[in-house]
This record gives structure tokens, sequence and C-alpha cells, in this order.
């Protein structure tokens, strides 16, 4: 069994930075696709970046210039560098992670809960 654990949401104001984090637990196989998504009240839940199978980085438009997807395999763990935020970054945020293999088997934490507002 596959767990993940977001951690490092809060409060911050507009122009401030957050940094998200996701351990990883139990076992996966590489190749692997990783993934930071969020959802908003009312809103379906939105991919914000995506690590593939062959490393490469993808960013939604809207945080494109202002977060960071980094992981540090030695640890398990998966970062979301935040700057810059804006409210409308407010959201419970979720970590993913897809064996290349079975890519429609989607593993998600618990979601951490960021909100920007003055």
């Amino acid at each position: 069994q596959v767990q993940l654990v977001e951690s490092g949401g809060g409060l911050v104001q507009p122009g401030g930075s957050l940094r998200l984090s996701c351990a990883a637990s139990g076992s996966i196989f590489s190749p692997k696709i990783m993934g930071w998504y969020r959802q908003a009240p009312g809103k379906e839940r939105e991919m914000v970046a995506i690590i593939a199978s062959d490393g490469s980085t993808n960013y939604a438009d809207s945080v494109k210039g202002r977060f960071t997807f980094s992981r540090d395999n030695t640890k398990n763990t998966m970062f979301l560098q935040m700057n810059s935020l804006k409210p409308e970054d407010t959201a419970v945020y979720y970590c993913n992670v897809r064996r290349a293999a079975t890519p429609f088997l989607n593993y998600w934490g618990q979601g951490t809960q960021v909100t920007v507002s003055s």
C-alpha cells in the first residue's frame, strides 16, 4: 500500500511564500509520475505541477514562474515551493503519484489547506 502525507500548509498574506511537503511510504516502482493538485471550494480538483516519468516538469499556466516542484528521493519526499502567493491560490493541496505502467491508478495524500488572505 502506498501512503502519501502532505504538510506545510497554513495562512499566508498575498505575496508570501509556503513550502509544502509530501512524505511517501510504501513501495512504488519506477518509472513513476508525481504531481501536485489543488481544489478550491466549489471547484474541481486541478493540476498544479507534474513531474513525468522521464523527469520533465510541467506547471499549470496560473503558477508558472511562482511555484517550483522538487523531490528528495533519498527521503521519499516531494516538495512544492510556492512564492508570490495570490488569494486565488487558496485551496486544499494534494500530492499524487502514479506508476507509469498503470497511470490510471492514482494514489492521493489527505490534503493540506493553503489560505492566502490579508
